[in-house]
């Protein structure tokens, strides 16, 4: 049995190292694994740290790339049954993430799986509460609706053949491809036991345009959402008051507070932003929303 683990990268080579040795140090006899990464123009050491694993290495242009492409270029040069996804900066928390993660697809409970994602103490406290709340220490499989995120999930190779993902959005093709896979009756399951530390080294700017881009990737996925700039305050503040009383809970709340009130009004004013985007975007927007920088 054969797992094809696909990687996008662009720039990673501060969590890489971690991620790839975590990746040769699983526990599951019975796999044979390769490593692609799809690097999508990195100027620092990404390719290099690749190839010294024996990761085979593909690159898209600059110019080319969309989220949803070069998974599909990765899973194009892949030979496995099974098709993996993992953030270059998302590192394998444990030695059985693997096998637990593809265990639903092979067992036929599921099609597509995605695992727990969680923050470590560098990691930005609302972020970590976002982690807990999307990505619980309970698994669900299967599960109800489409949620899904490829920073960490599995997929079998036929399904990916039959239904690629959508090259056309800004973000969340993991969402589009879970939809149209419940809508056609197929099942996805969230693994709690195949858990990642997902680390963003994000700038503020770099937040605000993640969660911007993926609010317009959500008008087409789901056009019924409408955030009025009434539901931005509403959110905004509710968030505020529930993450400064975690942190009051974790004695952090003078040290986090600052940085709390930062990361939502930019999370939900991204939302909100990206809710009302409905320009045609020009090359200057497609390469502001798509390229990962």
């Amino acid at each position: 049995m054969k797992v094809s683990i696909v990687i996008r990268t662009y720039n990673e080579e501060r969590h890489l190292p971690s991620v790839l040795e975590k990746i040769a140090s699983q526990r599951a006899d019975s796999l044979s694994k390769e490593v692609i990464i799809v690097d999508s123009g990195s100027e620092d050491r990404t390719r290099d740290i690749g190839e010294s694993f024996g990761c085979r290495i593909v690159r898209i242009a600059k110019d080319d790339f969309t989220f949803g492409r070069s998974l599909n270029v990765g899973c194009t040069a892949a030979t496995g049954q099974y098709l993996v996804f993992v953030s270059g900066h998302c590192v394998p928390a444990t030695d059985t993430w693997l096998a637990n993660l593809i265990k639903p697809l092979h067992d036929d409970i599921c099609v597509y799986t995605y695992g727990r994602q969680m923050g470590n103490g560098d990691s930005k406290f609302s972020e970590r509460q976002l982690f807990k709340k999307y990505f619980p220490e309970v698994s669900s499989i299967y599960q109800q609706g489409f949620f899904c995120n490829n920073a960490n999930a599995a997929l079998r190779r036929e399904v990916w053949e039959a239904h690629r993902f959508n090259e056309e959005l800004t973000g969340l093709e993991d969402m589009e491809l879970g939809r149209r896979l419940v809508e056609r009756g197929l099942k996805l399951g969230y693994v709690a036991e195949a858990p990642v530390f997902h680390l963003h080294d994000e700038s503020w700017r770099k937040m605000h345009r993640r969660y911007e881009r993926e609010a317009i990737a959500l008008q087409r996925i789901m056009p019924e959402v409408h955030v009025s700039f009434y539901d931005f305050l509403r959110y905004s503040a509710s968030a505020i008051l529930l993450d400064a009383g975690a942190a009051l809970q974790e004695r952090v709340v003078l040290k986090r507070f600052p940085e709390i009130v930062m990361f939502r009004l930019l999370q939900f004013l991204g939302a909100y932003q990206g809710n009302h985007e409905t320009r045609k975007m020009s090359r200057v927007l497609k390469e502001k929303y798509f390229y990962p920088k």
